[in-house]
């Protein structure tokens, strides 16, 4: 059942009164792994943006619309915030500052499963003068070892201006108060025309979803700090029939080591990883996709801003 479905069938419960074209762009900001990217995915309906057990797995500022009976949320789900001098770290720090700026609204996501210490403390400070967009999710309810309690007195203290209402504990993997989530934004949103038609819930180009699906499976079978040395590129892709596509890409490292790591012993790790891609992208688009992918070196990527202007946007 989709959100709009969802919500109807709970009835009115007078947080809210359908209002027609409600619009608003909203950005999700919140520590890595705060479940940002599920939360997405779950309102969506759809793999928006790809989910890792990985730390900082979203690199760019990727859009997920959900349309409702109530109007139309854009959402759109940033790196996650981590206090670190990184050329890389930094410029993903930007991507989120200019999406705070530029939003209507803005959702704050807090990972009930761990302490609300340092990096926490820099993002609500980095909130308070956005007080009267602000919507605050405790995530992750579902975890046995979450202090929902202690998150919502950190929200209280740091971010006095947000009333209860606004402040609503959930498990974005599990769908639980994800809709009392969006009635509070629909809440906020001004009447404004739909910024896309309600057939979208991404404006993400094909090359860039294709490259995130291989770079998702490749960070799911890595180990420890190589799933951060990767990056994909979109090298050639061609529509060879109505419903076939043939795409080449490359998954690309910093040194030789690492390569052999992502070929693996009789390259059956890159097998696997081309395998899984595929049958992920045929979940995702209408026709089938032929991947030749390969494994190169981009020694020290991450330190070139040629690399970093093309995969940081």
């Amino acid at each position: 059942m989709d959100k709009t479905n969802e919500i109807e069938n709970e009835g009115n419960d007078g947080a809210i009164e359908p209002a027609g074209e409600k619009t608003a762009l909203v950005t999700i900001i919140g520590r890595p792994s705060a479940g940002k990217s599920t939360f997405l995915n779950t309102a969506a309906g759809e793999p928006v943006s790809i989910v890792s057990a990985v730390p900082q797995t979203t690199r760019n500022a990727i859009k997920g619309i959900v349309n409702t009976s109530l109007g139309q949320l854009v959402f759109v789900d940033t790196p996650g915030w981590h206090d670190s001098d990184k050329k890389m770290n930094l410029r993903m720090r930007n991507i989120v500052s200019d999406q705070l700026d530029n939003s209507d609204l803005i959702l704050y996501i807090i990972d009930g499963t761990r302490a609300c210490a340092e990096e926490e403390r820099l993002i609500a400070e980095m909130l308070e003068k956005h007080q009267e967009k602000l919507v605050i999710a405790l995530n992750k309810t579902d975890e046995k070892n979450a202090d929902i309690d202690g998150a919502k007195s950190f929200a209280r203290k740091m971010l006095p201006a947000v009333p209860d209402a606004r402040v609503i504990a959930i498990s974005a993997k599990n769908d639980e108060g994800i809709n009392d989530v969006l009635r509070a934004l629909y809440s906020l949103a001004p009447v404004a025309p739909h910024l896309y038609s309600e057939e979208f819930y991404t404006d993400q180009e094909v090359d860039f979803r294709i490259a995130e699906v291989i770079r998702e499976q490749a960070m799911n079978r890595l180990d420890k700090e190589l799933p951060h040395c990767i990056y994909v590129k979109i090298a050639d892709m061609e529509m060879r029939t109505p419903t076939k596509m043939w795409c080449r890409a490359f998954l690309c490292v910093e040194t030789e080591s690492q390569k052999g790591i992502v070929i693996g012993k009789g390259a059956q790790m890159i097998k696997t990883i081309r395998v899984e891609s595929i049958k992920s992208l045929r979940k995702i688009f209408d026709w089938k996709i032929e991947l030749d992918l390969q494994v190169k070196v981009d020694k020290n990527w991450r330190q070139k801003d040629i690399v970093l202007d093309r995969l940081l946007k």
